[in-house]
């Protein structure tokens, strides 16, 4: 098959019975629909069996998080394209083929996403990804269409397709080839913000990703891990000083990553004050493993300089997004989007 829609599973027998028929039903001939089960303890691969025998099931032996369960689960898939798409995902006509159609044009283009919005509330924009994602130079990331909590209306504001910094791994369209050679996703992340450290490392090799709003779907979000785990808190923080540690130019490398101290402890601080204490234990917990971990990523570093063409400047807004949302204001998409980009 030219395409491949594998779908992470782990416990989501719900999700599955839900979302997994428009995926069926919306596909182009030349697709397979596979399902990695991350060893689930419900009963979500005897359902599959039962309902589904179209759809292909590879079982991981253990759940390795988001990172390791693709990692071990793409080995396996043949394709030329692999569509990594999470099972909280309800899909629509003409999902797949614009995207394709966009990368078979264009050879330098490795990832791509979709629209996404919210499955709740299907005028907005969705948290994770909305209309393609980008970075701060203190390495936040944030959408169009999203900034930190603030969700947006799309109103077609933001239905040109271009350039982005990453895609959402929660609709992940990446060329097998390139996913296979990188080494796929970063397994010590676990989950959470992989797929930007993957698309950082695809667009320092000279690559690029890109958002194409042609295609449209609709995401629930907070699936496994929502917002208010701790958790999720951890592997926000700690994978995030993992990804500019890795990706980074050199230049203020570590004076990025003191400056990132300081405002974590901000954050940190704030959780306390709000009395959200296990947020707070989360942010000091990311920072020691993060610690603990350096010297592993500053040798992950060395390995990735073999691979970069030029250090990306892509898709990088230049100032701050923190100051710019919590001190000046700025809410939305369309009022960062100025002179102030790399």
């Amino acid at each position: 098959m030219k395409i491949a829609v594998v779908i992470l599973n782990w416990n989501g027998k719900s999700f599955l019975e839900k979302f997994l028929p428009s995926v069926i039903a919306c596909n182009p001939p030349d697709t397979d629909v596979i399902v990695a089960d991350n060893a689930s303890t419900d009963d979500s691969v005897s359902f599959l069996t039962a309902q589904y025998s179209q759809v292909k099931i590879i079982q991981n032996s253990s759940n390795g998080g988001f990172a390791k369960g693709y990692n071990e689960a793409l080995k396996q898939v043949k394709a030329e394209y692999y569509i990594l798409l999470n099972s909280d995902v309800e899909v629509t006509p003409n999902w797949i083929e614009p995207i394709i159609k966009l990368m078979d044009q264009d050879s330098s283009i490795v990832a791509c996403q979709p629209k996404i919005r919210s499955f709740v509330d299907k005028k907005f924009f969705e948290y994770a990804g909305a209309s393609g994602g980008f970075i701060d130079k203190y390495g936040y990331p944030f959408c169009r269409g999203r900034i930190f909590e603030n969700l947006e209306e799309d109103k077609g504001q933001y239905n040109d397709t271009r350039e982005v910094f990453w895609a959402t791994g929660a609709c992940f369209f990446v060329r097998a080839s390139n996913y296979l050679q990188s080494g796929g996703f970063d397994e010590d992340f676990f989950a959470h913000m992989e797929e930007i450290d993957l698309c950082w490392r695809f667009k320092n090799a000279g690559y690029k990703i890109m958002c194409c709003p042609d295609a449209v779907v609709y995401h629930v979000g907070g699936g496994t891990l929502n917002k208010t785990s701790p958790q999720k808190t951890f592997l926000n923080f700690r994978n995030n000083l993992m990804m500019i540690t890795k990706n980074h130019p050199p230049e203020y490398l570590y004076l990025k990553l003191f400056i990132r101290f300081l405002l974590d402890g901000i954050a940190g601080l704030k959780y306390l004050l709000s009395g959200e204490f296990g947020h707070f234990m989360a942010v000091i917990k990311a920072h020691f493993n993060f610690y603990a971990s350096f010297g592993k990523t500053l040798q992950k570093r060395k390995l990735l300089r073999k691979q970069v063409k030029k250090y990306t400047d892509t898709a990088v807004y230049h100032r701050s997004i923190i100051a710019d949302y919590y001190l000046r204001g700025k809410k939305t998409f369309a009022e960062i989007n100025s002179k102030n980009w790399f």
